[in-house]
């Protein structure tokens, strides 16, 4: 299946059903008071997390989403049935963002996760609602309120521990293959990789921990060259980054200008991605004596300046990657538990149902659109005011 990351739909929530006005008709009474019911509520819209889906690639063929609006009310003070809720699935580890506004609503992280994304209509209210003793047969009522539409952006965000960062045949694939049972293509050709991978290491029975390998980035990703750094996002959520330099590039490239590279298109591309916790693993040192390699990689740290840690491995001979994989663990197991960002169904909303039934008591342009035909049925001990 093709991995798509990104997509954009519209979510129309459902608007809410009409007030209705309405009176009791029985026999010798002739004055029956007002029964007209409430109308339901507009079907909100949420996304849920479903960890059976890997890629957003429903969403690029099926863009417009919209919840069903409530019932109107009916006579007899019926009210009108509230719509059902429209749900839609989406993978663990994507993140809704509002096209217009801008406002990240969201991510959703966990499997079963849920999330408001488009709040329903409020129900209109019927004319039993605004009786009253100076007002016995009112034929005042409200329509339902419009759901709510947004524009929404879907990005999926690989959520791994551990990001696998470096120049195209850096040896990022050779590497996530040799400690996990992952399987992503290898060749001895650039952009081999051309989406994200996820492997699993585990180390013992209760020991693991998710690692993800994304494409090469080149020298000018930040401004489109080669595949861009649009992948980089899938590394926003990882604990902690690896960065892998070839200390043999085939292509006869400096190591220490490719290891500027992606230090500097990194920067670029988000200062906090930038600053998370990354250590540098000097790879393909089986191609070469120690002596040799030992100059190189010092020659490397030099003239980065680098103070962090450091790991030196074959991940074609797995010569050092146990050891790495043990450290890195330990520095997961080390580190203090993220804090998980709490969705609640949805911010309040700016009216509740006794402010908004104050308010629409209180309102001057009530619909008053049958007044033309009441001259027998709202005279009775009702001072009725008609307004133009």
């Amino acid at each position: 299946m093709k991995f798509v990351d990104e997509v954009e739909i519209r979510v129309e929530a459902g608007d809410g059903g009409n007030g209705c006005v309405s009176f009791r008709k029985e026999k010798y009474i002739e004055y029956g008071g007002p029964n007209g019911g409430d109308g339901g509520d507009g079907g909100d819209v949420y996304l849920i997390a479903d960890e059976s889906l890997n890629t957003l690639i429903d969403y690029r063929f099926e863009r417009f989403h919209r919840a069903k609006r409530g019932q109107n009310g009916q006579s007899r003070d019926c009210t009108g049935k509230g719509s059902d809720d429209l749900v839609l699935k989406v993978p663990v580890g994507t993140r809704a963002i509002d096209i217009d506004t801008g406002e990240q609503l969201g991510d959703l992280t966990h499997k079963g996760q849920k999330m408001l994304v488009a709040k329903g209509g409020w129900h209109g209210l019927g004319n039993t609602r605004f009786k009253s003793s100076t007002n016995r047969a009112p034929r005042q009522k409200t329509d339902g309120t419009p759901g709510e539409i947004r524009n929404l952006s879907l990005e999926l965000l690989l959520l791994a521990d551990v990001g696998l960062l470096g120049l195209p045949n850096a040896g990022k694939s050779t590497l996530i293959r040799s400690v996990s049972a992952a399987t992503p293509k290898v060749a001895d050709y650039p952009f081999t990789t051309l989406v994200p991978n996820l492997g699993v290491v585990r180390l013992d029975t209760q020991r693991s921990f998710v690692i993800a390998d994304i494409p090469g980035i080149i020298e000018g990703a930040a401004d489109g060259a080669g595949l861009g750094t649009q992948f980089l996002k899938h590394l926003e959520r990882c604990r902690i980054l690896l960065h892998v330099i070839d200390i043999m590039p085939v292509d006869g490239s400096d190591p220490l200008e490719n290891a500027k590279i992606i230090i500097s298109e990194l920067e670029q591309h988000n200062e906090k991605l930038a600053g998370k916790p990354r250590w540098i693993v000097f790879n393909k040192l089986d191609l070469m004596l120690e002596e040799e390699a030992k100059e190189i990689t010092d020659a490397i740290l030099a003239g980065l300046d680098w103070q962090g840690e450091v790991h030196s491995i074959s991940a074609f001979n797995k010569m050092g990657t146990e050891e790495l994989s043990q450290r890195v663990m330990t520095f997961i197991e080390e580190l203090p538990p993220e804090e998980e960002e709490v969705l609640t169904d949805g911010k309040d909303v700016e009216f509740k149902w006794d402010t908004y039934h104050e308010d629409t008591m209180a309102a001057d342009g009530l619909d008053d659109d049958l007044d033309d035909e009441d001259w027998n049925e709202d005279d009775y001990d009702v001072e009725v005011e008609y307004r133009p």
